[in-house]
């Protein structure tokens, strides 16, 4: 499952971005979108075909495949969330409900309050932070390389994300210090490739037994949407098998990134590799 996340601060820029999605053929249940703005929520609803009333008491008539629903998220308040994976996405259980594919939602909002155990939700606590901040999100979610490719170039040119030329191929590789596996990439971290290699790395080091994971990103040059979309997914991935991920030193390019979409807020980064190694709480070297 390919994901790709994209940040907007601007209405217009995502009325333009569900435009084109559209346009480019992207399925509209691979398609979430993620606001506190009822305006916003508003106007991406009309393009995918639901009609957002009320914040709180919303009132949605959506057309097939379209779902509308208000998320009440501990920390961060009412959430306006179009697309039937929003529930999913974010580890909520029973929003949406009553709306079958295909089908209608009623004129009564699903209303959800995540259990304890939903609040864990480690997807959850990343879009959390861009939502506190006041952005809107896109979130594409699909099976289908040539679809994510096509949604990833859509949401970097109007989303916030890092754009320019960096001509070169991710390269990865791993080392063990102590209890810790130091996975560095340079180069371009978009979709495809590297994206891939990069997951693989990362299930590889899991399967092997590591459940410290340092992911140095010093080197990379250029990441895409759909690279933003693999931190957040592997840094979900780590925390589901019971182990802790850290970046070390971020390039510049990777770091304005992290803080335009506020997940710098959520990453644990470290300046260097001694201090991120300590950090872990390793165990001493034989």
């Amino acid at each position: 499952m390919e994901t790709v996340v994209g940040v907007f601060s601007s209405r217009e820029c995502a009325e333009e971005a569900v435009t084109q999605l559209l346009k480019e053929k992207v399925p509209q249940e691979s398609i979430v979108f993620l606001s506190k703005s009822e305006s916003d929520a508003k106007t991406v609803g009309r393009q995918l075909g639901a009609s957002v009333g009320g914040l709180m008491g919303m009132a949605t008539g959506a057309s097939a495949g379209v779902a509308a629903a208000t998320l009440l998220i501990p920390g961060v308040g009412p959430v306006l969330a179009l697309g039937f994976g929003a529930a999913a996405l974010l580890g909520l259980a029973g929003a949406g409900t009553g709306a079958a594919v295909g089908g209608k939602i009623g004129d009564a909002s699903t209303s959800v309050r995540p259990t304890p155990d939903e609040e864990a939700s480690e997807d959850l606590a990343f879009f959390r932070v861009v939502l506190q901040s006041g952005r809107s999100l896109f979130v594409v979610r699909t099976n289908l390389p040539g679809i994510a490719t096509v949604a990833c170039n859509i949401l970097d040119r109007l989303g916030m994300g890092l754009r320019g030329h960096v001509p070169v191929k991710a390269q990865i590789s791993g080392r063990v210090v102590e209890d810790v596996a130091i996975i560095e990439v340079t180069g371009r971290v978009t979709i495809g490739n590297a994206s891939t290699a990069l997951r693989d790395k990362i299930n590889d080091s899991l399967d092997k037994g590591s459940k410290k994971i340092l992911l140095d990103l010093h080197g990379v040059g250029y990441a895409d949407s759909s690279g933003l979309g693999e931190l957040v997914r592997t840094y979900t991935s780590v925390r589901g098998h019971g182990g802790q991920m850290k970046l070390l030193n971020p390039s510049q390019r990777v770091k304005d990134l992290l803080q335009m979409t506020k997940l710098s807020a959520v990453f644990d980064i470290q300046a260097d590799e001694a201090s991120a190694v300590h950090s872990f709480g390793t165990r001493a070297a034989s």
